[in-house]
């Protein structure tokens, strides 16, 4: 256990790395790490720093694995599956893509154009951005792993009632025509020997991280400013723990955004750390994730208005539920 805590702090934490930005702030800048300037610099390098090296190992590593299943060969694997199992597998392996939702949305297409039911693509759908398995890991490494289980597991459940709503309703009529008409070809995978699996891998770091490098240094900004120069007080007026709406504030706050989820982490580790609930902080990432503005937009071209507010409502019910849930139970996962 001792052991297990120590690896903990020191590879997902990496405390180490944050006492050598400690002496570079202090030692280097001549900063109070106690002081607004000082504390802000510490915790932006340190949280970029630990986010690009967390990230880059983590999307390597799943990456590769993934190179084992394409997407004709994860649509197979779907195909196999009816009704509630169908979603939950949906749901599952929407948590090993690393993809932000408008990255998803092409999956979706080439899914539904495959004969697969849009339950399943829409719970794919919703999983895909919210809980894949690096930003699980790098929120391990903010919080704890209870909190990082807590949000898969409720990701997962959300993603997995979505998608079966939007089946039980049967709204296959409000895909667009050419959706359907857009078949997929069945073709078999080429045989990829370990070194195209590691280019593979490789590509995929490279493409995400030009992705969502901006995002990161945008959302760790953000972080910086609201942990050392906003006071509690201001934060906690808005969204206290106590305050019943924070958790709608926070949803609606987030919907408009585009940020991927790497993004998104350090503001709500910011926010936690100013006495925000654990479930406003997450239904913030959440909104962001599954219901950005640009993905609903891009969601448009491929859905009619009546599937989209649907589906925009379902996610956004739960993630209120469950922001609601975090914050009444929130404080046995700290």
């Amino acid at each position: 256990m001792i052991f297990f805590t120590w690896l903990n702090a020191q590879l997902l934490k990496m405390e180490w790395l944050s006492a050598l930005v400690g002496l570079l702030v202090r030692d280097v800048f001549g900063l109070d790490l106690e002081g607004r300037l000082g504390g802000s610099l510490h915790f932006f390098i340190y949280d970029v720093i630990k986010i690009f090296i967390l990230l880059s190992v983590l999307i390597f590593g799943i990456s590769y694995i993934q190179s084992f299943f394409p997407p004709e060969r994860t649509r197979k694997i779907l195909g196999r599956y009816k009704g509630i199992s169908a979603n939950i597998l949906g749901a599952l392996l929407g948590t090993v893509t690393p993809f932000c939702s408008c990255s998803s949305i092409p999956l979706f297409i080439g899914f539904t154009s495959a004969g697969l039911p849009i339950g399943v693509t829409f719970s794919f759908l919703i999983s895909s951005p919210l809980v894949d398995l690096a930003s699980v890991i790098l929120l391990a490494s903010i919080f704890n792993w209870r909190i990082a289980t807590a949000y898969v597991i409720v990701g997962v459940i959300l993603a997995v009632i979505g998608g079966t709503v939007i089946s039980k309703a049967k709204l296959d009529k409000y895909v667009e025509p050419f959706v359907y008409s857009n078949r997929m070809m069945d073709m078999e995978q080429e045989d990829l020997t370990v070194r195209d699996r590691f280019e593979f891998a490789r590509n995929q770091v490279r493409d995400i991280v030009k992705r969502v490098w901006i995002y990161i240094l945008a959302g760790v900004g953000i972080g910086a400013v609201i942990h050392n120069w906003i006071p509690e007080p201001v934060i906690s007026a808005i969204l206290g723990q106590d305050k019943w709406y924070s958790v709608l504030i926070a949803t609606l706050v987030g919907i408009p955004m585009y940020a991927d989820i790497f993004g998104t982490l350090p503001i709500a580790e910011a926010l936690v750390y100013k006495g925000v609930g654990l479930g406003t902080a997450l239904s913030f990432m959440m909104a962001v994730t599954a219901l950005s503005l640009p993905s609903m937009i891009m969601l448009k071209n491929v859905v009619k208005t009546k599937l989209l507010v649907i589906f925009a409502g379902v996610v956004a019910f739960g993630i209120l539920i469950i922001g609601y849930t975090f914050n009444i139970f929130g404080h046995l996962l700290i």
